[in-house]
């Protein structure tokens, strides 16, 4: 899927592999983020057999003009995981919004483990 707008010069539309692009790269400059990690065993083989997609991690979900993401992440050992999960959920809303120009409605951040 993807998400669409029109606006004077014409009908604008970004794919949700794009979002996820952006989010992933937004959640690794965050402090206190390791790296995103799959979703399943699934989505582990997809991404092997595809060459280019590197969202892995990040799942993007569109409704009209509102964008959901859900984000599953390894953080460093001894953070604070609420102060690291509200920035990420800060960054990644701010840098989709500023690519997009739609809003981010939600960002499920869900912390898979912890990394020494």
């Amino acid at each position: 899927m993807s998400v669409s707008t029109s606006n004077v010069y014409g009908k604008i539309s970004i794919s949700d592999s794009a979002i996820a692009k952006v989010a992933k790269n937004a959640a690794l400059e965050c402090y206190g983020i390791v790296d995103t990690v799959s979703r399943g065993i699934g989505d582990s083989l997809s991404e092997l057999l595809k060459k280019q997609y590197d969202g892995r991690g990040v799942k993007v979900g569109t409704s009209g003009d509102r964008i959901f993401i859900d984000i599953k992440v390894i953080i460093k050992y001894g953070v604070s995981i609420n102060a690291v999960a509200e920035s990420l959920k800060e960054s990644v809303k701010y840098r989709v919004e500023r690519f997009t120009g739609m809003i981010v409605d939600t960002v499920n951040v869900n912390i898979i483990g912890v990394k020494l």
